[in-house]
């Protein structure tokens, strides 16, 4: 939508329901979320001390005058307006850059006269603004809340003043999707007016002004009165959430992540009806499974289905199957019976679980390695165009190049109370001074530094730009790890012990304060091996039972923060062989597994199952690899010690969980549980211990299957109310899933990949590599913006929506932006693998590659505009003897033809595994591939008329212009989905009843993802 739109203004006028004096204490920081997930808050400010936010994002407010926080008998403490004209607060430009529906909630005193004076102004002196005028607004009586531009004024009338001397809890909501201005008045809806506005306009840029307490030309009479608890949100608040909000000052309710949320926004759909495909069923096959004592069986599930009118290409059959919390229907050798449900018919598919008694089966080895980043090159496609593999790579590379690596040391420096180098300047976001996570960004950067420097081989200038930033980066840290426990000048004080790290100097306990007068520096008391961003109180407190927040008594997630440091080290030291940088991280593992060794089970269980305070990110893989790379068996010792025991094995007596296919972590923190089985991964290929790679390849089949979004996300929950959790109950995304706020976290997809391609080296599966190749197109390639490295978080999947970006200039980074890093400076890893022995080449992607085969003495390049084309050829550049084992997409159902030298292979090829060649290969045969594209559908599980369409690998994304209420709605042909889409497959650029669609790598305005089909 065009900023024209915004000629608009909408103005609501309140009668305001008091309520009578109650006794209520004020709220504690950001641990507080009201049941409203973390994601959703842009900035909350108690206003009982300072102008702190006390969310995440750390976007702290100032105040032109000196603030008066006054006693109150209500809330303990509130910052108080005296009625000068000059005195307002001022919050940073970035609190509303990119939103696109905004709340605004607050507690409001008022005092004294306040006729015309602003509760808040927020936008452009000339231009749109969003403001909340509590009385009398340019000659309207009464409370006015608005969204104005070009001073177009269309006045609401008839509420009353808000009467002096009372608290009232006003939210003001702007709702994008359904254009909606909505006032409510403690806890209850007051007002609704329709409007036309798109905010991501209005608010994007830096010539936005952000003011409480006065307009934003500061001509306004002086508010008068008290403030508390100001908070601002990037979502429409729904009327349950403000309830929360307002319940919870009343009662001091501490809730993290609220169990339930309606279904605000989306449409509703009789579950009586049967969509798509399901229509046309006639019946559905019943299956025997087998299993072993102890472990739930692996139910398939897609099922055989029969059709009428002739309908014989349909897909298979889904089938919703129950979801036991515990194995106890396997507890003994026998067979029992299992009923699915297919969404909107009467169709009861039946089970037969055979189970038998436990049979020990041999580990399997590792079958497959990748090859080196810089054994693997990208290419233009076969027209001589950029791919947008190339295009991403380029933006982050370049931008990576021109970083200054003083940033991201510049907290490292502060927290061991070392001098700034002239110039160097700290990080903002979640590396900001009193960010608790600071610090990671810099393990992320080290990575992708290293990446960097593997990967420009073919550009020797910008290679050895990024050998210098590596080698500037490890001598910094390595100094400041040989601080740690040493003394401070020659025979002073110091506490080399890691287990007996004292109460900082002048502190009464262990604290999280970060603050420039607050922060401990005493390095010599920190044990030996120590490095962090950070002081290691948080590691402490977290062992004493700390929770996530942002008060000093809080924490936010340390270890996960070492582990991308950790990570870092140990990519430079294989790439370049810094030996500095792994000397560094053994340091830090003996620093860890001194703690950690020390502590009991339960203490353990206890830590990794806390809420975020918890998350240790894959602190399991990176011991478990620092393990691999010096043998040390303490390491490996320790990596053990990481294992979340309640959802790996259920309990302390591993009586259940994932290793015994109990899905345990519905609910969850989506990403802060993906990176632990990674880790348990990487433990099984060090230990071959079985149980870990049950676990790993068991919470890989149940997301994929019952969590994922058609982009490849696999996060973003209503129920719990949290954007980064997965649903509460597995195979209800349209039920529990599609958060308001956003889904598919892009660093959670990182992870799926990473988790994807370990298991494939293991178990060679086709289905590992069909779903990396739709997170990869769909998500990865799709995250980055147009015309810079700014990449998302979340990506919202609901009706005419948009993507976000940010870290452009790579100076604020959350994770999503540390991984993104990652992502792009790595994309040709899992092109191609080989068998440990040499003797099998797998093609997992058709991406215009040269791959250099060293061990063989050969080279292939790959010669293809996938996916703009359907065909691919691979060149071989030597002669050699090996195996060609190539992917066959499970949607490669039109076809998948081989020629070797213009001759045609008599080869029979399934959809969803490798065909594999063997011969003698000599210098320049060139085979070719052909595998036809088509659309196909990908429809949400419990709702299947809602669903994704894919042209080959390719989403599909309908071009908006504006937002919408509903998904769009689009009829297709069931005999042949394309009979009724027109359009250039040459351009991946489709029309469906004058609606275009693109590849959604492609979209970067407003889309919809996911459609309301219906098929005749």
């Amino acid at each position: 939508m065009s900023s024209s739109t915004l000629n608009i203004s909408c103005y609501l006028t309140l009668f305001v329901v008091l309520f009578s004096g109650f006794g209520l204490r004020a709220q504690e920081g950001d641990q507080i979320l009201d049941g409203i997930g973390e994601t959703d808050l842009i900035a909350r400010y108690t206003l009982e001390e300072d102008l702190k936010d006390w969310s995440r994002n750390n976007l702290h407010a100032t105040i032109t005058e000196e603030p008066q926080f006054v006693e109150d008998l209500q809330f303990e403490k509130t910052l108080s307006f005296s009625g000068k004209t000059n005195e307002y607060i001022y919050l940073p430009n970035q609190v509303l850059n990119g939103v696109e529906s905004l709340s605004v909630s607050s507690w409001l005193y008022l005092k004294g006269e306040n006729q015309g004076a602003f509760l808040f102004d927020f936008g452009k002196k000339e231009g749109n603004h969003f403001f909340a005028v509590p009385d009398n607004f340019k000659n309207i009586a009464g409370f006015v809340a608005g969204l104005e531009t070009d001073s177009n004024l269309q006045p609401a009338s008839g509420a009353q003043t808000i009467e002096k001397g009372k608290w009232v809890h006003l939210v003001v909501v702007l709702d994008f999707p359904a254009q909606a201005l909505r006032t409510y008045i403690n806890g209850e809806e007051a007002a609704e007016e329709m409007i036309r506005f798109d905010l991501s306009d209005a608010f994007t840029g830096t010539g936005n002004q952000l003011v409480i307490g006065q307009s934003l030309d500061a001509k306004a009479p002086a508010f008068t009165g008290k403030l508390h608890d100001f908070r601002i949100y990037r979502t429409p608040l729904t009327e349950n959430q403000i309830k929360r909000i307002y319940n919870g000052a009343l009662h001091a309710t501490h809730v993290v992540n609220e169990r339930d949320e309606e279904n605000v926004g989306l449409p509703q759909f009789d579950k009586n009806v049967p969509q798509l495909y399901n229509s046309f069923l006639t019946d559905v096959a019943d299956i025997t499974v087998n299993t072993a004592v102890g472990e739930l069986p692996r139910l398939p599930r897609y099922l055989k289905g029969n059709y009428r009118n002739g309908i014989e290409n349909a897909p298979q059959v889904r089938v919703i199957w129950p979801a036991p919390t515990d194995n106890a229907a396997v507890a003994r050798a026998g067979s029992y019976t299992i009923t699915g449900t297919v969404p909107g018919t009467d169709f009861k598919p039946k089970a037969t679980v055979v189970v038998s008694e436990n049979s020990v089966q041999p580990a399997p080895l590792q079958k497959l390695e990748g090859f080196q980043l810089n054994q693997v090159f990208l290419n233009p496609d076969s027209s001589g165009e950029a791919t947008k593999f190339m295009e991403n790579r380029d933006k982050f590379l370049s931008t990576l190049a021109g970083t200054n690596p003083d940033s991201f040391l510049y907290m490292f420096r502060d927290a061991f109370g070392q001098t700034q180098p002239e110039g160097a300047f700290a990080l903002g976001v979640w590396d900001s001074r009193e960010t608790k996570l600071r610090g990671h960004a810099t393990g992320h950067y080290l990575s992708a530094l290293a990446q960097a420097y593997a990967s420009t081989a073919y550009d020797k200038s910008l290679q050895q730009t990024f050998d210098q930033k590596i080698n500037y980066m490890v001598d910094v840290l390595y100094n400041l790890s040989q601080l740690s426990g040493n003394p401070q000048t020659t025979g002073g004080p110091a506490e080399s012990d890691p287990t007996a790290v004292p109460v900082g100097l002048n502190k009464s306990s262990y604290n999280s304060d970060l603050s420039e007068e607050g922060i401990r520096t005493d390095y010599w008391n920190w044990g030996k091996g120590f490095i962090s961003a950070y002081p290691p109180d948080q590691f402490i407190m977290l062992e004493k039972g700390a929770k996530y927040g942002g008060q000093v008594d809080q924490i936010w997630g340390p270890y996960y923060t070492l582990h991308k440091i950790l990570a870092g080290l140990m990519d430079i030291y294989e790439v370049s062989g810094n030996k500095k940088a792994l000397q560094i991280a053994t340091g830090m593992g003996d620093w860890v597994h001194a703690r950690l060794s020390k502590l009991p089970t339960d203490t353990l269980i206890s830590m990794w199952n806390t809420y975020i305070a918890g998350e240790f990110g894959g602190m399991n893989e990176s011991m478990a690899h620092l393990y691999s790379l010096t043998g040390e068996e303490r390491y490996l010792e320790t990596a053990k010690l990481f294992d979340n025991i309640k959802v790996f094995y259920g309990d302390a007596q591993h009586s259940h969980g994932l290793a015994k296919n109990v899905d345990t972590f519905r609910g969850l923190h989506a990403n802060q549980h993906i990176p632990q089985i990674v880790g348990a991964l990487e433990i099984y290929r060090d230990s071959q211990s079985p149980q870990y790679l049950k676990v790993a390849d068991n919470f890989w089949y149940k997301v994929k299957n019952d969590y994922m979004y058609s982009i490849g996300g696999v996060a973003g929950a209503r129920n719990p109310a949290n954007a980064e959790c997965f649903i509460s109950q597995p195979a209800t995304i349209y039920e529990n899933g599609l958060s308001a706020g956003g889904q598919n976290e892009t660093c959670g997809t990182y992870n799926m990949l990473k988790l994807s391609r370990g298991l494939f080296m293991i178990d060679p599966r086709t289905e590992f590599m069909d779903y990396y190749e739709q997170g990869l197109y769909n998500q990865i390639l799709a995250s980055v913006a147009e015309d810079s490295p700014a990449n998302t978080y979340h990506i919202s999947l609901r009706p005419g929506s948009s993507k976000q970006f940010s870290n452009a200039d790579m100076t604020g980074f959350t994770c999503c932006n540390g991984t993104a890093l990652e992502s792009s400076t790595k994309l040709q890893n899992s092109i191609y693998f080989k068998t440990k022995d040499d003797q099998a080449l797998y093609v997992n992607l058709y991406v215009p590659s040269t791959l250099n085969w060293e061990s063989k003495g050969i080279s292939i390049e790959q010669e293809t505009s996938f996916p703009r084309e359907d065909e691919t050829t691979l060149i071989v550049k030597g002669k050699a003897k090996f195996d060609l084992r190539l992917r066959v997409p499970e949607w490669a159902t039109q076809g998948f033809s081989v020629t070797i030298n213009g001759k045609a292979e008599k080869l029979q090829a399934t959809p969803g595994s490798y065909l594999s060649i063997s011969r003698n290969w000599k210098n320049g045969d060139r085979i070719t591939v052909k595998m036809p594209f088509g659309f196909h559908l990908k429809p949400i599980m419990d709702q299947p008329n809602i669903a994704s369409l894919f042209y080959g690998p390719v989403l599909l994304a309908a071009q908006e212009t504006e937002p919408l209420t509903e998904f769009r709605k689009i009829k297709l042909d069931a005999r042949d989905l394309g009979k009724t889409i027109t359009g250039d497959p040459k351009a991946l650029e489709f029309e469906i009843d004058g609606t275009l669609f693109r590849p959604f790598y492609d979209t970067y305005g407003r889309h919809s993802v996911y459609l309301d089909v219906s098929l005749e």
